[in-house]
């Protein structure tokens, strides 16, 4: 049994034993799947229609830690419960783990039984809502780069990730015979994916050593959202089970080149799509230049959804094919919005800032409210850029810092429009705390570096 599952498919299985585990799943702050196991009799006598969790769920840290400050959640508020609501649109096979289905939840108020807010697939729910009101709808994809390493993360954290050894010894892009080594993990990645219903087009290897791309058909924004989620989860389960560690951490290494999400983007409307005209330049439609006037412009202001850590920053150098400025290219890789397939029906962009950590709900949602501000305000595109924009001083900067970007994310006023106070006050909290766990912290390098000559 392969791919997307309703109820009655679902008790089959359940009947011959096929499946007997339903994984109950909500998206976390950080992108990450939490929830529960169900025996499959469970789940279809009750927990089908609804369970529930703690709503501290969307109130930790990456440790999952319980930070204070938060409005909607506390010690002093008793950390009560969140409603999971299952979306049996995503139920489907988990071919990698024997007998086992899964579903994504929505996360509702134990009270009102009204949309949590500040869950990122209600963010990003939002924000789909916002556009269709104007008549359009996103067509989007990511790509999800990530490290594999020789060793399991067992041993890598028993090691506290010190001497880490990549899969490979050599920059592997594109390369044929080092990914072939690989297949022990990408093949079953590949197939466990399409398997649970997912359309995975390709894998390959990347830039750096270690380092894998796996790529997934475009998609409606909260389709394209959901697989990038189960994805990112599959490769780091799947990797485990081969002996391998898998990471998403953007730059684990100083000399290394950091891992990326770039997302695609357009908007459909009538089943074409709505960015193209062909009288247009480069293919661009009138709608296209607004919307992406949109995205620029903001850019700085929502880069903390795009880069929600510390060492998201870390990523954004020079001649490493991540952006440091937000100005947008013509097929030019050194920008940080890339017009891909200009002149034909395909025209897109993409936004290359994100990196591989990026909870991609709310990636897509800050994308998707900065343009559709772009074509309410008439927001109008400047030239692209070319050459090496690494180097040119006229295109302003992706902010370096979680600290500036916070900045300028806690006063961003069309996100606060968009979105709403409530929202981005949460996620400011969330951005804070990181900071300050890391101002905190006394790294190797400040002992290395200070020890004996300080």
């Amino acid at each position: 049994m392969t791919g997307l599952l309703n109820l009655d498919a679902l008790k089959t299985a359940a009947a011959d034993g096929t499946i007997d585990t339903v994984l109950v799943c909500l998206v976390d702050m950080q992108g990450r799947l939490m929830g529960k196991r169900f025996h499959v009799a469970n789940f279809l006598d009750s927990a089908w229609e609804e369970t529930h969790c703690c709503n501290y769920l969307l109130a930790t840290d990456i440790e999952m830690g319980t930070p204070d400050g938060y409005a909607s959640t506390s010690w002093e508020s008793g950390y009560g419960d969140y409603i999971m609501k299952p979306d049996l649109t995503t139920m489907r096979v988990l071919p990698w783990l024997e007998g086992t289905a899964m579903v994504l939840c929505d996360i509702l108020d134990h009270h009102t039984h009204q949309p949590v807010p500040h869950s990122p697939r209600a963010v990003l729910k939002k924000q789909i809502e916002r556009l269709g009101e104007l008549g359009f709808s996103a067509m989007m994809a990511t790509e999800l780069e990530f490290f594999l390493f020789k060793d399991s993360l067992e041993t890598l954290r028993e090691g506290r990730y010190m001497n880490l050894e990549p899969i490979s010894g050599y920059n592997e892009d594109y390369h044929i015979l080092q990914t072939t080594k690989e297949e022990p993990v990408m093949r079953r990645l590949r197939n466990g994916l399409y398997g649970a219903g997912i359309p995975v087009e390709n894998s390959k290897g990347e830039a750096e050593t270690g380092q894998e791309e796996l790529n997934i058909r475009y998609g409606d924004a909260l389709a394209c959202a959901d697989h990038h989620t189960i994805a990112k989860h599959a490769t780091k389960e799947i990797a485990w089970q081969q002996g391998h560690a898998a990471t998403f951490l953007p730059k684990w290494h100083s000399e290394k080149v950091g891992s990326a999400s770039h997302i695609h983007l357009s908007l459909w409307k009538d089943g074409s799509n709505a960015f193209f005209d062909a009288n247009g330049k480069y293919g661009m439609s009138e709608t296209m230049r607004q919307f992406m006037a949109g995205m620029i412009h903001y850019a700085a202001e929502y880069t903390v959804f795009l880069a929600p850590y510390i060492n998201s920053y870390k990523r954004f150098m020079t001649g490493t094919f991540a952006p440091t400025k937000t100005a947008w290219s013509v097929d030019n890789r050194t920008a940080g919005f890339r017009l891909c397939g200009d002149g034909t029906k395909s025209v897109r962009v993409e936004c290359r800032i994100p990196g591989s950590d990026v909870n991609p709900y709310l990636a897509q949602a800050a994308l998707i409210a900065a343009g559709i501000k772009g074509i309410e305000d008439n927001l109008s595109l400047a030239d692209p850029v070319s050459g090496d924009i690494y180097n040119d001083d006229t295109v302003p900067e992706i902010p370096n810092t979680l600290r500036s970007a916070l900045e300028l994310f806690r006063d961003a006023s069309m996100l606060r429009e968009a979105m709403g106070d409530d929202v981005i006050d949460h996620y400011t909290r969330c951005a804070e705390w990181e900071q300050q766990c890391f101002d905190s912290a006394v790294t190797q390098w400040e002992i290395e570096r200070g020890f004996e000559r300080a």
